[in-house]
């Protein structure tokens, strides 16, 4: 149990049965009234998000969730085979908790799996990986006024678009919060 004057951001909260991420959170005193506090929540199994105004104060559960560093060892169907870098436990984290994070995700590659009594609730990948781009069309500068981008499908399969001049074989760094391409490797 933890109060509301101590939230603070990525704490998982116990709200009905439910996990909830807090997302943001600010404390508001108004010049008449009660403080109180005004959150953001994101669900972490359906992502969803809302928001949630607490009296401050007010008693929250929160839940307790084990993050671990754990290395992607491989793909079984739709799901996904992490191991425990410190204990060398496999764990099998399905396909729709992976998400987007599939994307980028390579094999022998390191990655951050949160879990909550055992359940794994989402994976983290670092910022940024460098992926090799498999395939991708011959660029041409031509009569354009600003550089373009093209198509490229890189190692994990998935299109990330990039400058003219990247071609086929070449390694880029690809954010993978939203998918840009960020640079050479």
């Amino acid at each position: 149990m933890a109060t509301t004057n101590e939230l603070k951001n990525g704490l998982v909260l116990n709200l009905d049965g439910e996990l909830w991420a807090v997302v943001e959170f600010q404390h508001v005193k108004p010049g008449k009234g009660g403080a109180f506090v005004r959150t953001t929540l994101k669900n972490v199994l359906s992502g969803k998000v809302v928001d949630k105004t607490f009296n401050a104060g007010t008693k929250v559960e929160t839940a307790t969730v084990d993050k671990r560093t754990m290395q992607y060892l491989y793909a079984d169907g739709e799901d996904y085979v992490f191991m425990d870098l410190e204990t060398f436990d496999q764990i099998t984290v399905p396909g729709g908790t992976v998400g987007e994070a599939a994307n980028y995700l390579l094999p022998e590659a390191e990655a951050t799996v949160a879990t909550h009594e055992s359940v794994p609730l989402y994976i983290e990948l670092p910022t940024s990986v460098v992926l090799e781009v498999t395939y991708t069309e011959p660029g041409l500068q031509g009569d354009r006024s600003t550089g373009g981008n093209k198509p490229a499908t890189v190692e994990t399969g998935a299109t990330v678009p990039v400058p003219l001049f990247i071609t086929t074989g070449e390694k880029i760094k690809v954010d993978t919060r939203d998918g840009r391409y960020l640079g050479r490797a």
